[in-house]
């Protein structure tokens, strides 16, 4: 027998809600697809046995998809009982296979890397990123920043490209790490003017201004910079109103000082621990953020969780203060997914050693080579966290910091359909981009 289209609708929907008249949904001739015997990542807790419905790259109600469109599911996929979470973000990536986001090359060369990257990360679970550049010169910066405007992710490029991590020049040379010291910003005298001039937000001359600042500022998602630096402080009112994310990084900053700058707008600490005084009883420093009063708002921090930057109690000691707080980074290299060998960051030769990178000859670390779906695993077994904390920490977690939560690091309607399917030891079985399947069999890096 042949049952009405509304009644072999309620067998693919469980508990219809009424219908929302004033808010119809338009007509749309879009393949939908419907995911289900899944575990899926929802408010702070994961479903069992449950469902997703995507249309036209975006994750979809199926309740007024019912109402309104009285379709069944073009394709029914099962996930066979994997856990489904929003696809993963990464907010500090300095490169990866043999890539380097810093090294300037023709157009052709650097976006048929980058598109290589993209791609590659997706076997990691990482759906949306942030290119990071090292300090560089000027010249580099109005170079590279136009080639890493936001892009949306596909299958076929891979993950989405959120606008780029500049750490530094604006840096304090007492804690430059792995970066170039002769590119090094000692202060912004002339205020958010030189944050402008060395990013090339503007230009020489009428034409160079309007196509450097559209391109390039539209291309800035995050700045590290030292708060205690002269016109450093004054200027972060200025980059926040511009739409980008403050962290405070490389910084000898004192506690008092990072407060103030968190007041003045500052979300992000870049790599807690690294780049920075170690913790002491009288003045923490910007690690004292994390034991800010109750009334200062206190920000997320990065933390590189391969057990080599940071050692597993000091993140247990983050985790404990501001579970909250936490966003998993990798701060990869262009080594990452490469043999041992020697590679280069930014201008600096650097020596991949199994595990680890560090300055061509030196002891000092240049970066990982960790991917982030292990910082996660690793996250923990480093704290004992919940499940939900550690996916939260590479997806919910960025997404608020970046102001991108309603697209991006969840699984609600309106979302994109980025999603991770993992097993139940967290290794990457499948994934979707922008409502598409990557066949990660098929990508080599």
């Amino acid at each position: 027998m042949q049952y009405p289209v509304a009644l072999q609708l309620h067998n693919f929907i469980s508990a219809p809600s009424s219908p929302e008249p004033n808010t119809p949904l338009p007509e749309n001739t879009a393949k939908v697809i419907k995911i289900t015997n899944c575990r899926v990542l929802r408010d702070h807790r994961i479903v069992e046995k449950d469902a997703i419905w995507i249309q036209d790259g975006k994750i979809i109600d199926p309740h007024k998809f019912f109402w309104y469109q009285k379709r069944l599911p073009d394709v029914v996929l099962d996930a066979e009982g994997l856990l489904v979470v929003p696809g993963f973000i990464e907010a500090q990536i300095n490169g990866a296979f043999g890539v380097d986001f810093s090294v300037p090359s023709d157009q052709e060369t650097y976006e048929r890397g980058l598109t290589k990257v993209s791609r590659g990360l997706l076997k990691y679970g990482t759906t949306s990123y942030c290119p990071t550049i090292v300090s560089s010169s000027a010249a580099v910066y109005h170079q590279v920043l136009p080639l890493l405007k936001p892009r949306p992710g596909s299958s076929d490029l891979g993950a989405s490209i959120l606008g780029a991590h500049v750490e530094g020049p604006f840096i304090n040379e007492a804690r430059v790490g792995a970066h170039e010291l002769k590119v090094l910003q000692a202060s912004a005298k002339n205020g958010f003017q030189d944050f402008k001039d060395v990013y090339g937000f503007e230009g020489d001359t009428p034409e160079a201004q309007r196509k450097l600042s559209e391109e390039n500022l539209h291309s800035v998602k995050i700045i590290t910079c030292a708060p205690e630096l002269s016109g450093v402080m004054e200027s972060i009112p200025d980059l926040v109103k511009a739409g980008i994310t403050v962290s405070v990084g490389h910084s000898m900053a004192n506690t008092s000082q990072a407060e103030k700058a968190v007041l003045q707008g500052a979300t992000f600490i870049t790599h807690l621990f690294n780049a920075m005084p170690q913790f002491h009883h009288r003045d923490p420093g910007v690690i004292g953020l994390l034991g800010s009063r109750l009334d200062l708002p206190r920000p997320y921090y990065g933390l590189i969780c391969d057990g080599i930057h940071v050692h597993p109690n000091s993140v247990k000691i983050a985790y404990d203060s501001h579970p909250e707080g936490v966003i998993l980074v990798t701060d990869a290299m262009s080594a990452m997914g490469l043999s041992p060998g020697n590679y280069q960051l930014g201008n600096m030769d650097v020596t991949k050693e199994h595990d680890r990178v560090v300055i061509e000859g030196t002891d000092t670390l240049a970066g990982s080579v960790i991917t982030l779906d292990a910082c996660m695993r690793n996250f923990i077994q480093f704290t004992s966290c919940s499940l939900i904390e550690a996916l939260e920490a590479v997806t919910l977690h960025p997404a608020v910091l970046l102001g991108i939560q309603e697209s991006k690091g969840v699984i609600k309607p309106g979302a994109d359909a980025d999603l991770v399917f993992l097993s139940d030891d967290l290794y990457v079985k499948r994934v979707f981009v922008a409502g598409e399947e990557v066949d990660l069999s098929a990508i080599y890096v």
